[in-house]
């Protein structure tokens, strides 16, 4: 397990952007004891931690709490969502915060129109997909190993669904070409296919960065974690990145030149991605040791 460095140097503006499940979260289990230290430390030293996931608003209100992440942004359903605490709004740009001291900020498309372009688009081509709306709830629990009141929170989708995929690649293919005519598109998570607009990670991530140097008057170091394809636009929006070693086997390579690979997977792999970036010092002009996808015992280097 990485833990940080004795007196790692965090100064200057910082932006830290987290995928959750199978990143900062345990792809099984949820935990995230092996982050602890880090996000104690980073909290201390006032970089925002941003969680950017394709949870729904609903899940991760409590789940900020739980990360003591209250008083920073975040980004649901892969993009379409973006939460703000009243201290990352504009006065003359956003209203005032509702009740759980959030203003949201719908960045993708309706979820009733998708819902109603994937029903078209399964009777139309024959397609064999259930998104998560038409699971029961038993077998979305044992799918995902949520609890019951869990998966009723994953359910609450306002600008993407998830659906889970039994047809061929050829028809995947029908599939995306028949949604991007109607301004919509696949993404490709740990556990589902998620059916969204045209907003994406890396937008949201973009948009928050431009949102802090607006407000701070200074841009800030960005560093993004993920270990699912649904990550690769947020890794490649950043100065730095790192590619958690994931349990899916779906490759993740983004176009970024700044970029580490851990060995260890989940929150172990977290903690060791920010050590690498922000542990040691600066290493913007060292290579990076990268441990390769498909042999975590192979390491080859990149220009970081």
């Amino acid at each position: 397990m990485s833990s940080p460095s004795s007196r790692p140097d965090l100064s200057g503006a910082r932006l830290l952007f987290t995928d959750l499940d199978g990143s900062l979260l345990d792809h099984e289990t949820y935990d995230w004891s092996p982050a602890v230290e880090w996000l104690s430390r980073l909290h201390e030293a006032g970089v925002p931690v941003i969680p950017v996931t394709s949870k729904t608003r609903s899940e991760l209100l409590a789940l900020r709490h739980a990360l003591d992440l209250t008083e920073t942004p975040f980004v649901a359903e892969n993009g379409a969502v973006v939460g703000l605490p009243a201290a990352w709004c504009h006065a003359r740009l956003e209203r005032m915060p509702g009740p759980d001291g959030l203003v949201i900020k719908p960045l993708g498309v309706d979820i009733g129109f998708i819902r109603q372009r994937l029903v078209v688009w399964r009777e139309r081509l024959g397609l064999r997909f259930t998104p998560m709306s038409e699971m029961p709830l038993d077998e979305l629990v044992a799918f995902t190993g949520l609890s019951d009141e869990e998966a009723r929170l994953a359910r609450m989708r306002e600008g993407s669904e998830p659906l889970v995929w039994d047809d061929s690649e050829a028809q995947l293919e029908a599939f995306r070409e028949g949604l991007a005519g109607d301004g919509l598109h696949l993404v490709r998570g740990g556990r589902f296919w998620h059916a969204t607009g045209e907003s994406d990670k890396g937008q949201a991530v973009r948009w928050l960065s431009e949102r802090f140097a607006a407000l701070r008057g200074v841009r800030p170091l960005t560093l993004a974690l993920g270990d699912g394809p649904n990550d690769i636009a947020m890794l490649e929006a950043v100065d730095q990145a790192v590619v958690i070693r994931g349990c899916h086997g779906l490759e993740v390579s983004p176009n970024q030149p700044a970029l580490y690979r851990s060995r260890e997977s989940g929150p172990a792999g977290w903690a060791e991605g920010v050590d690498h970036w922000w542990g040691r010092g600066e290493r913007r002009c060292e290579p990076a040791l990268m441990a390769s996808d498909n042999d975590n015992d192979r390491v080859g280097s990149v220009s970081a």
